[in-house]
């Protein structure tokens, strides 16, 4: 691997590993790597994230609010292009998933303006993807 950027690492708890391989592999388009019969890992978006099974720790339901959404505190994801996540927003929608806070622009108008979906996994654990017109806005305040 020669990236100049430094990936980041993620475990996160699941209550069914089969469920959980299927939707990051055909739903998000994530490639698996090493695994057993309590983890696996994907690469997420370049990124290594590694489901656990520990059913009684997967998802969470408390959120705060962020420009009049209800956005769930325990998250992740991925900072998309502009382009490809608009793409990626059909994908999902051709995948009928349910979100918990529909594609739209947060922010309109202001620093930090950026486009943003949320929805969640087979195991209840939120996931956000967002993209900046601007990227340099990412840190912006």
């Amino acid at each position: 691997m020669n990236s100049t950027t430094p990936l980041f690492h993620l475990a996160f708890p699941v209550a069914d590993l089969e469920a959980t391989r299927k939707f990051y592999t055909e739903v998000l388009g994530c490639s698996t790597g090493r695994s057993s019969e309590h983890w696996i890992d994907f690469n997420f978006f370049g990124h290594q994230v590694v489901a656990h099974l520990k059913p009684e720790e997967a998802g969470s339901g408390h959120t705060n609010e962020v420009d009049g959404d209800k956005v769930p505190v325990k998250h992740f994801g991925v900072i998309l292009e502009w382009h490809a996540w608009h793409e990626f927003a059909e994908r999902l929608k051709s995948h009928n998933i349910k979100f918990i806070i529909e594609p739209h622009i947060r922010f309109k108008g202001q620093v930090g303006e950026q486009a943003t979906m949320f929805f969640l996994d087979p195991s209840g654990n939120a996931l956000e993807f967002k993209s900046f017109k601007d990227p340099d806005q990412v840190f912006a305040h």
